[in-house]
């Protein structure tokens, strides 16, 4: 099993993600501009990485589970937004597409990590 919380991949995956949010914030002004919703973005990647480390740190699986489920209902919230983003111009399609699939991608990880930890 994993001895720190940066050996798991979908938190590897997840702060790939962060940090293709903050680039492409930044690359937007006009997103930039909309700081609302910009800081909501950020907080909900960053919500994503958080509660996986913190639920490796508390002192079981049912914790950790519990937490992986909040960084899920997060990643959900990075592909909801991404949504709006693009429908208000904010993003690209590529920059919607790579946060989106992202966001996907690490909320079907997070499922079968919390699926095994609950078995085990």
């Amino acid at each position: 099993m994993y001895k720190r919380f940066e050996e798991i991949p979908v938190w590897q995956e997840s702060r790939v993600l962060t940090n293709k949010i903050f680039l492409i914030i930044a690359s937007s002004h006009k997103l930039q501009r909309d700081y609302a919703l910009c800081d909501q973005l950020k907080r909900a990647s960053v919500s994503i990485m958080l509660n996986i480390a913190e639920g490796f740190e508390r002192s079981s699986n049912k914790e950790f589970a519990h937490f992986l489920n909040i960084a899920k209902g997060s990643a959900g919230e990075v592909r909801a937004i991404s949504y709006i983003l693009l429908d208000n111009a904010y993003i690209t399609k590529k920059a919607f597409d790579e946060m989106y699939n992202g966001a996907e991608y690490i909320s079907k990880q997070l499922s079968n990590f919390r699926k095994y930890l609950t078995k085990v």
